[in-house]
């Protein structure tokens, strides 16, 4: 099987059915040396809501046990814990060549009415107001640029672009609007996978804001070590989402990171925690 394009989003969400509850997922053909993260949280989503009906995914809890090889497919193993009157549970287990190499829970709700409320969007300029893609590629440092890939299939503005270009500290906190690139069908599976894939890509970065350096350094061995998401409201994915980014500790050789995504309009979509390896390399 041909590897998908690199720009085509909903082929690398897209996990093919090879035994009961078991699923294939690929990964595209970008030069990358280990799989992104966010691909197997979406592509373990994608298999675990093949196997629910009529119910949204609300969190997920997981955790990146080995890096995967992206010339092998990943198995992805669907567990059915629990489908109840509410809630239904299920667990993933990604293998490559007999290895766990990734493992998650995962809850659906039905949808029901209750209390409702959400915290405030921050104040940031909009999408449009902020350097494209092109101009952010002519001010990244030669050693950052491969970080910019307009063939990657988000989309993203950043609105402290200009740690780029001016050093010096800063507070642990970052604000980057993503979006697919291509558009989408109407299938909040799809969509929440989506949001799923994207939201590993910026997250562990924040705990390197403050300390005048980015994830894509030569210097920097970074992985993530695990990932939990909560999603609150539907995502239209391929209109533009504020990631919010925090990064409240970095300690041991990890940084840990919470977020929250917003739509255009303000609507709190998901909330994020994650920690990641973040190492100087000393050779």
């Amino acid at each position: 099987m041909t590897p998908p394009d690199n720009s085509d989003l909903i082929a690398i969400l897209t996990v093919h059915l090879v035994e009961p509850d078991v699923f294939h997922g690929h990964s595209p053909a970008n030069g990358w040396s280990r799989i992104y993260g966010g691909q197997v949280v979406a592509q373990a989503l994608r298999a675990a809501s093949a196997t629910v009906e009529d119910r949204a995914v609300h969190s997920l809890h997981s955790y990146f046990l080995r890096p995967g090889d992206p010339a092998v497919p990943v198995r992805l193993e669907v567990e059915r814990l629990r489908d109840g009157g509410s809630f239904t549970t299920r667990r993933v287990v990604a293998r490559q060549a007999a290895e766990v190499i990734f493992a998650m829970s995962v809850s659906f709700q039905k949808s029901e009415p209750g209390f409702e409320h959400q915290a405030v969007m921050p104040n940031v300029p909009l999408p449009d107001d902020l350097p494209d893609e092109t101009a952010l590629l002519a001010m990244l440092p030669a050693r950052f640029k491969h970080m910019l890939d307009r063939g990657w299939p988000i989309e993203m503005r950043l609105v402290e672009f200009d740690r780029f270009t001016r050093k010096g500290p800063r507070a642990p906190v970052q604000h980057v609007w993503m979006r697919a690139r291509q558009p989408l069908p109407a299938d909040r599976v799809l969509h929440d996978c989506v949001l799923a894939f994207a939201s590993d890509y910026s997250l562990l970065d924040t705990s390197l804001v403050t300390h005048g350096t980015l994830i894509g350094d030569p210097r920097i061995q970074a992985a993530s070590l695990d990932h939990a998401m909560w999603f609150h409201r539907p995502a239209i994915a391929d209109d533009w989402l504020l990631f919010a980014h925090e990064s409240p500790s970095a300690q041991d050789g990890r940084g840990f990171c919470r977020g929250q995504v917003f739509s255009r309009d303000g609507r709190l979509i998901a909330s994020l925690a994650q920690e990641g390896l973040i190492r100087q390399r000393t050779s």
